[in-house]
C-alpha cells in the first residue's frame, strides 16, 4: 500500500538555472578560456605565495627562535643540577639552546620551499605540454579513484548475524490446474512488465510503457536510482524468475549509489528502496543487498535532526538537509510517513547491531503516547518543530494509513512480543470504528474521513487495504472480538469490491462517495482514475489467506482480467484516467508498486498458504516480506516490551 504521490500544489518543479556558456550565448567565446591559461594562472598564484613565504620567513637575529612550537615542550624534572629551571616539577627546555641549530633549521626549510617550488614549476611545464583531451582524461581518472575509495569505505563488511529461520520462499505450486494456469498468467504479466522496463526504462526509476523511455517523479528527487529494479526484485524471485533476479543484483551492485545530489521522500525511499534491498536480502541470502540497505539507512538519518526527532518528509542524500512539503499543514510531518518506519528500522539494528535506527523509532512511538488525541484519533499532521498536531484531520487513507499498518505488524514481526505496539494499534481501531466507519443507506460499510469534526463520506482506494489489516489483526484482539474484526474486513472487502464492479472497466476509481443515492462511485473527474493500485487485491489476498473463500480468488481474477485487457499496451502496463470510461486514456505510467505489489499479492492469491506463511513473514506497506524476529537473539533492549 503506497500513500498518494505527495506533490507540491503546483505539481512541478521548477528547473534549474543554466548558468553556463549557452545562458550568455554573445559571451561564449570570453566564457571558453583555454586550460593551459587557466593552469598559468594557478601557476602564478602559487609562485607568489612561495616566493612571498621565502623573503618573509622569520629573521633569526630578531627572533631568538623558529621551532615551530615544538621545542618549548614541558619534560618531568629530574635533576636540577644540570642547567636550566625548574618550574613546579617540570624543566622547560630550548631557552638556551644553541642559536647556530635555529639558523640550520631556517636554511633547511628555505632549501626545502626551494626545492618544491622547483618541482612545481617542472610539473606545470609538463602538463602544459599535454593537450586539453589528455588533461582531462586525467582529471577523469583522479575523480574515478576518489569515488571508488569512497565505495570501498561504504562497502565495509557488517557484522554477521544468525539468519531468522526463513520458511516458504520457493514453490507454492497449487494442484489444482485451473488455479495454477491464473497463476502462471501472472507471471507472465510480470514477465511482460520487466522485460519492457529493461529494453526502454533500465536504471530509471519507473518506466512510460507508451512513450517507451524512462520516467520519475519527484519523490525520488533527480536521481535515477532503478526504483523499479529494488521494487521488484523480491516478486521476482518469488516467481522463481532468477535470471531476471540476477540482472537486477548485477545493476544494484554496480550502479545503485546514494552518493547523489537528489532529494528525496524518506517514507518512500524506506518503503520501496530498504524494505526491497532487505526482502532481496533475506530471500536471497546476498550481502550486496543488505550493505546497500544500511548504506542508504545512513543517509536518511539525517531527516531526524529535527528538534523533536520527528524527522522531515524529505532529505537531500548528500547534504544530509530535510524539509517539509510546503503544502502539509503549516511544514507538519506527516503521520503515514513518520509512522512508517518501524518495521525497516528494527530489522537494520538487527542485522548491524546498531541501535540508532530502532532508538529513532521508539523515540516517534514515545512522543506520540505522550500526546492528546482528539476523540482518540491521530490527526494526520504533526509539527516537527513544535510537537504540536497541525490540522485536525484524520484517515485510514492516504496521509495517515500505513501508520496503523505498521503498530500491528510491529506486534507481530516481534513473535507478538512487542505487545505496547499492540495496545496502540488496538487502542486506534476502537476509535476509528466509533468515528469513521458507517454503513451506507444500502448495507455497504466504508471508512470515512474526519475533517475538524465532520465525518467526510468518502473512501479512498488507499483505504481499501484495511479490510486485510483487520483480518491480520483479528487474532489477538481485544474482549474475543477476533470474529467481529475479521466480518470487518469481509465487509471492507466486498464494498471495495463493489467500487469496481460499478465502472466500466472494472477497474476502482481512485476514490468513491456514499453521498444520498450515490454509493462506492466516483463523482469527481480527478477521482476516476485508477493507476495500478494494489491495495483491494491485497485485502483479496488477507482474505482468502484467513478464510479460504473461493470469492475471494474470483474477484482477484476479474482484477488480472481488467488489468490485462485495459491496461496492458505494448511497451508494458499503463494507468488509466477514466475507468468509467469505454475508450480511457492512459497516464502512460508504469508504477514500480505494481510489480512490487500488484503482481505479487496477485500471484500470493493463486499460490499456497505455504508460500511466504503469515506466520513466518511480515509484508511491508510496499508488500516486500520480512521475517518474523524472534527478539531473544536479537540485539534489540531498552523496551520492555522487548524483553
Amino acid at each position: 500500500m503506497t500513500t498518494p504521490a505527495l506533490l507540491p500544489l503546483s505539481g512541478r518543479r521548477l528547473p534549474p538555472l543554466n548558468l553556463g556558456a549557452s545562458a550568455f550565448p554573445h559571451h561564449r567565446a570570453t566564457l571558453r578560456l583555454s586550460e593551459k591559461f587557466i593552469l598559468l594562472l594557478i601557476l602564478s598564484a602559487f609562485i607568489t605565495l612561495c616566493f612571498g613565504a621565502f623573503f618573509f620567513l622569520p629573521d633569526s637575529s630578531k627572533h631568538k627562535r623558529f621551532d615551530l612550537g615544538l621545542e618549548d615542550v614541558l619534560i618531568p624534572h629530574v635533576d636540577t643540577s644540570k642547567g636550566g629551571k625548574n618550574l613546579g616539577g617540570f624543566l622547560i627546555h630550548g631557552q638556551g639552546h644553541d642559536e647556530h641549530r635555529h639558523r640550520e633549521e631556517e636554511e633547511r626549510l628555505r632549501n626545502k620551499i626551494r626545492a618544491d617550488h622547483e618541482k612545481a614549476l617542472e610539473e606545470a611545464k609538463e602538463k602544459l605540454k599535454k593537450s586539453r583531451d589528455e588533461i582531462q582524461a586525467e582529471i577523469q581518472t583522479e575523480k574515478n579513484k576518489v569515488v571508488q575509495e569512497l565505495k570501498r569505505k561504504d562497502s565495509k563488511p557488517l557484522p554477521p548475524v544468525p539468519l531468522p529461520n526463513l520458511i516458504g520462499i520457493n514453490s507454492g505450486e497449487p494442484a489444482d490446474p485451473d488455479i495454477r494456469e491464473k497463476r502462471n498468467k501472472v507471471k507472465e504479466m510480470m514477465k511482460h512488465a520487466w522485460d519492457n522496463y529493461r529494453q526502454y526504462g533500465w536504471g530509471h526509476n519507473e518506466l512510460k510503457p507508451i512513450a517507451r523511455k524512462g520516467h520519475s517523479t519527484n519523490i525520488f528527487g533527480n536521481s535515477q536510482m532503478g526504483a523499479t529494479i529494488v521494487d521488484a526484485l523480491d516478486t521476482l524471485y518469488i516467481m522463481g524468475l532468477h535470471d531476471e533476479f540476477r540482472e537486477g543484483q548485477e545493476w544494484i551492485d554496480k550502479n545503485l549509489d546514494f552518493s547523489v545530489n537528489s532529494e528525496v521522500s524518506v517514507f518512500e525511499v524506506n518503503i520501496r528502496f530498504i524494505g526491497g534491498l532487505l526482502a532481496a536480502y533475506y530471500l536471497s541470502g546476498q550481502e550486496v543487498f543488505k550493505i546497500k540497505a544500511v548504506q542508504l539507512a545512513g543517509k536518511l538519518l539525517p531527516a531526524f535532526n529535527t528538534p523533536t526527532g520527528i524527522p522531515w518528509a524529505m532529505v537531500n542524500l548528500k547534504s544530509g538537509v530535510g524539509r517539509n512539503w510546503g503544502w502539509a499543514s503549516a511544514g507538519s510531518s506527516i503521520l503515514a510517513e513518520f509512522g512508517t518506519l518501524h518495521m525497516e528500522f528494527v530489522h537494520l539494528s538487527y542485522l548491524t547491531g546498531d541501535p540508532v535506527y530502532y532508538n529513532k523509532v521508539m523515540h516517534i512511538r514515545k512522543l506520540l503516547q505522550k500526546m492528546d488525541r482528539p476523540n482518540g484519533l491521530y490527526p494526520n499532521y504533526l509539527n516537527p518543530r513544535t510537537g504540536r498536531w497541525g490540522q485536525h484531520h484524520t484517515s485510514v487513507g492516504g496521509l495517515g494509513d500505513s501508520f496503523y499498518e505498521y503498530l500491528l505488524k510491529a506486534w507481530l514481526m516481534s513473535d507478538k512480543m512487542d505487545t505496547e505496539a499492540r495496545k496502540m494499534y488496538d487502542d486506534a481501531i476502537e476509535a476509528i470504528e466509533k468515528h469513521l466507519i458507517r454503513k451506507s443507506n444500502g448495507g455497504l460499510t466504508f471508512i470515512g474521513e474526519w475533517k475538524n469534526g465532520h465525518l467526510e463520506r468518502k473512501m479512498g482506494h488507499l483505504t481499501c487495504f484495511a479490510g486485510g489489516m483487520f483480518a491480520l489483526g483479528a487474532d489477538g484482539s481485544r474482549d474475543d472480538k477476533a470474529g467481529h474484526y475479521l466480518q470487518l474486513g469481509a465487509e471492507i472487502a466486498h464494498t471495495c469490491h463493489e467500487s469496481y464492479d460499478r465502472t466500466t472497466l472494472k477497474l476502482g476509481p481512485e476514490a468513491f462517495k456514499f453521498d444520498g443515492g450515490v454509493e462506492a462511485v466516483a463523482v469527481r473527474q480527478n477521482e476516476k482514475y485508477y493507476i495500478l493500485r494494489p491495495e483491494v487485491i491485497e485485502t483479496y489476498w488477507y482474505m482468502w489467506r484467513f478464510t479460504h473463500d473461493p470469492k475471494y480468488r474470483q474477484w482477484g481474477w476479474e482484477a488480472t482480467q481488467a488489468i490485462d485487457k485495459y491496461c496492458r499496451v505494448s511497451g508494458g502496463f499503463s494507468g488509466v484516467k477514466d475507468v468509467y470510461s469505454s475508450s480511457p486514456t492512459y497516464d502512460d505510467v508504469q508504477q514500480s508498486f505494481f510489480l512490487a505489489e500488484t503482481l505479487k499479492y496477485l500471484y500470493l492469491l493463486f499460490s499456497n498458504d505455504d508460500l511466504l506463511p503469515l506466520d513466518n513473514w511480515v509484508f511491508n506497506t510496499e508488500a516486500h516480506p520480512l521475517p518474523v524476529l524472534h527478539l531473544a537473539n536479537t540485539t534489540l533492549s531498552g523496551n520492555p516490551a522487548y524483553r
